[in-house]
């Protein structure tokens, strides 16, 4: 691990901390838009991205509200997904992994803890993660390769 390795993956925790906690009111709950989750592509272009998109999730997480819930369930899905995105960063299962696994986690612990349907949240989290990555992740990663930033 070099200087550059690490200050990426620092920016990038720093980036999906601040871009959720500015935009709370419509970061965290069953019916979230959280656009920081656009980076959650970035492990297709940087392995050091998946540490980083871990802990911008730990802290975004801490002050969300929903304890250890979200804290540890959220952490570890976003982990997960991020790991996934990195392995599968040659096909078109890497741009899958942050809408798929993101939907099934959180929408179910969402589901239990606002007592609201199981496949409403799963699909509403689905539904949003999607947006997010295709519309605003999937045109980030072409900008990237592009200059190689």
């Amino acid at each position: 691990m070099d200087t550059r390795y690490l200050l990426r993956a620092a920016m990038i925790a720093v980036l999906y901390t601040s871009l959720t906690y500015a935009l709370a009111p419509i970061s965290y709950g069953p019916l979230q838009f959280r656009l920081s989750e656009a980076l959650t592509l970035l492990p297709i272009l940087f392995p050091e991205a998946i540490y980083g998109l871990f802990i911008g999730t730990l802290a975004a997480n801490i002050s969300g509200g929903l304890g250890l819930w979200d804290i540890v369930g959220g952490s570890l899905a976003t982990l997960l997904a991020a790991w996934c995105t990195y392995r599968f960063r040659m096909n078109f299962f890497a741009y899958l992994s942050p809408i798929i696994i993101n939907a099934l986690i959180v929408g179910s612990y969402l589901s239990i803890l606002y007592a609201m349907p199981y496949w409403f949240t799963i699909l509403s989290i689905c539904v949003s993660e999607a947006i997010i990555v295709f519309a605003i992740g999937y045109p980030l990663i072409i900008i990237l390769k592009k200059y190689r930033i």
